[in-house]
């Protein structure tokens, strides 16, 4: 074993960090509080090449794996800027259409992947499935060479920004079932935004976030055969593919906003006096905060982990639910802990804090909720009867 990372590892994390620097804490509070996309950064972090860092370099991508790109996902996070759409369009639809898509498929999208003047969102939950995709209803049926997608998705972020969703469909007989086994056969498709038939309304939430949130509705969209991804009726794998990556990343985002809030009350702990006494002193504000350290590093040592088992093939599903799971829980703990730190200044605009609460609490439910996981440790880990 070898915990030390490499020397270019070290140095994508510090300049992924400066860049991210430029615009920080305060950039990303105002664009979350005005639910405006952080474009600027975004742009920034493409031109750098490392919004694409993922993606095959002959697409004009990095070449690199999923621990570089959580590394982004990290530093940015870390920086006070965290993106949520690093989640959806590189570890979701990048790593999807890179493996599984097809050679048009992979020429049509993965440059502006690469450089990041193009986003592909992803579409898989419903109002009536949850996180059971045993009953998704959305269904894709043949007319012809083409396909009429029809249903409804919903909390599907950043749509506005996208230029296509990668949506999960059931295809086949019996309305997206096997005849014989009765399970859903499903299939992925790469959506433009601009098709007929597919219509976006924005569901408002409460959480100070940049991104967007969207309902979804197909009405017999038509789709041409080149928007089905891979083999028809090989959805699960394929979902599988990005699910993994979308729980690493977003591990990643969680450590960096951990980090984040963890240097930002330090800081204020250190410099803060009351009575002539720097709070930081009180073992009521300090042990919160050295509980928050510990958890977090611990955090990040399972995401390394899972994103070097799903790097080298490895199964990663275990280590890459864990390390979402620790890492959602530590980014909370770590936020609370630093607005306890700073007291009424911890609801203030001015420190910025509120809304990595919100990004972290959303981070508890998705992109799969705690319970879920421990659903899935209890079984896969422990061995235990399922429970639902």
């Amino acid at each position: 074993m070898d915990f030390a990372e490499t020397a270019e590892m070290q140095a994508l994390r510090k300049t992924v960090a400066d860049i991210t620097g430029r615009f920080g804490g305060a950039y990303y509070a105002r664009h979350a509080e005005a639910h405006e996309p952080c474009d600027e950064l975004w742009s920034a972090l493409g031109e750098a090449g490392f919004i694409g860092i993922n993606v095959a370099e002959e697409y004009g991508g990095g070449g690199a794996g999923l621990r570089e790109l959580a590394a982004v996902c990290e530093e940015t996070a870390a920086a006070g800027a965290p993106l949520l759409l690093l989640l959806v369009s590189q570890a979701i639809s990048a790593e999807v259409i890179g493996r599984y898509g097809s050679e048009e498929q992979k020429a049509r999208w993965l440059p502006g992947l690469a450089s990041g003047r193009s986003k592909v969102v992803f579409a898989i939950t419903e109002p009536d499935a949850g996180s059971n995709t045993h009953e998704l209803s959305t269904v894709a049926v043949r007319d012809g060479e083409d396909w009429l997608l029809s249903g409804t998705k919903y909390y599907i972020s950043g749509v506005d920004e996208a230029d296509a969703v990668l949506v999960v469909a059931r295809t086949g007989a019996q309305r997206g079932r096997d005849p014989g086994t009765g399970k859903p056969r499903l299939s992925l498709f790469v959506v433009p935004t601009d098709t007929p038939g597919l219509q976006a309304h924005p569901l408002p939430v409460s959480a100070q976030l940049p991104e967007k949130q969207f309902t979804l509705h197909f009405d017999e969209a038509r789709l041409g055969p080149d928007a089905l991804v891979g083999e028809e009726g090989d959805g699960f794998t394929q979902v599988f593919h990005g699910l993994n990556p979308e729980r690493i990343t977003g591990a990643a985002v969680c450590v960096g906003i951990a980090r984040y809030a963890l240097d930002r009350a330090a800081d204020y702990a250190r410099t803060r006096q009351v009575w002539q006494t720097p709070i930081g002193a009180h073992q009521g504000v300090s042990h919160p905060l050295a509980k928050a350290k510990i958890e977090t590093e611990l955090a990040g040592l399972m995401t390394r982990k899972a994103a070097w088992a799903h790097d080298l093939g490895l199964p990663a599903g275990e280590a890459s639910n864990m390390a979402k799971y620790a890492a959602a829980e530590a980014a909370l703990a770590a936020v609370d802990a630093a607005i306890q730190t700073h007291g009424g200044n911890g609801l203030s605009t001015e420190y910025g804090l509120v809304p990595l609460w919100g990004l972290a609490r959303l981070l508890r439910i998705a992109p799969v909720n705690r319970e879920m996981i421990l659903n899935f440790v209890a079984q896969h880990s422990l061995g235990l009867p399922r429970s639902y």
